[in-house]
């Protein structure tokens, strides 16, 4: 296939071939040194960094922002396959990683691909999810699996969400209101746990709210330095 440096479409040629191609090249002898040495642990903290840019992009609706950092997520997936390959024990490449995929999401819709009827709502739709995943992957514990890497905020969000789901009434941190202006660690996390709690229930992403209130107050200090630069 042709890697003549086009960027334009071309429905005739498949591009998602020729990047498995041209990364294949990179990897290879004399191919590109710096992508010659990576590893999985390399790797790590370029795609939590294309995942954050990729927020971003969608946060400013950015269209061609958004395909970009789609492109270079994708690169994430296929530069890990590529070394994936080379394992000597046990090697696996893009095709199987897409294989697996194609079944997960199968196997996880059967109201789609099977003759189950589908739950009624969105939230019905996430219990099923969760209870075919634990059964997949034999979990002790509806909260097994949210990754410790997540940020504190967003993995409070998702742990509250799978045990509500589940049906569980666990009893939540009580916040304690201080009588002065100041507060120690157990109140703060207590009172933060407390918010994520009441933006579940009203419906609200805690996480996207406070980068979006964070975006806002951020564009205002800027436009006061602006403005006192100006002066």
């Amino acid at each position: 296939m042709p890697l003549d440096g086009d960027v334009t479409r071309d429905d005739d040629r498949d591009h998602l071939a020729e990047l498995v191609v041209v990364m294949d090249r990179l990897r290879s002898p004399g191919g590109c040194p710096w992508d010659a040495e990576q590893t999985h642990a390399s790797l790590a903290p370029y795609a939590l960094e294309e995942a954050y840019e990729l927020v971003e992009a969608i946060e400013h609706d950015d269209r061609a922002g958004l395909r970009e950092e789609l492109g270079d997520l994708l690169l994430q997936v296929v530069f890990h396959a590529r070394v994936a390959a080379e394992h000597a024990d046990s090697p696996f490449d893009v095709q199987d990683v897409a294989a697996d995929l194609v079944a997960k999401l199968v196997r996880r819709h059967p109201h789609v691909f099977a003759d189950e009827q589908a739950a009624p709502d969105d939230e019905g739709r996430h219990i099923a999810w969760d209870r075919i995943k634990r059964e997949e992957k034999a979990r002790a514990s509806v909260l097994d699996g949210v990754p410790l890497a997540l940020g504190a905020l967003a993995r409070a969000q998702k742990l509250v969400a799978r045990a509500q789901r589940a049906g569980l009434t666990v009893p939540t941190p009580a916040p304690a209101i201080s009588a002065g202006s100041s507060i120690d660690a157990d109140e703060l996390g207590a009172q933060l746990f407390a918010l994520v709690v009441r933006a579940r229930a009203a419906g609200l992403d805690a996480e996207g709210e406070l980068r979006r209130t964070t975006a806002a107050w951020e564009a205002h200090v800027r436009a006061a330095e602006a403005d006192a630069a100006d002066h």
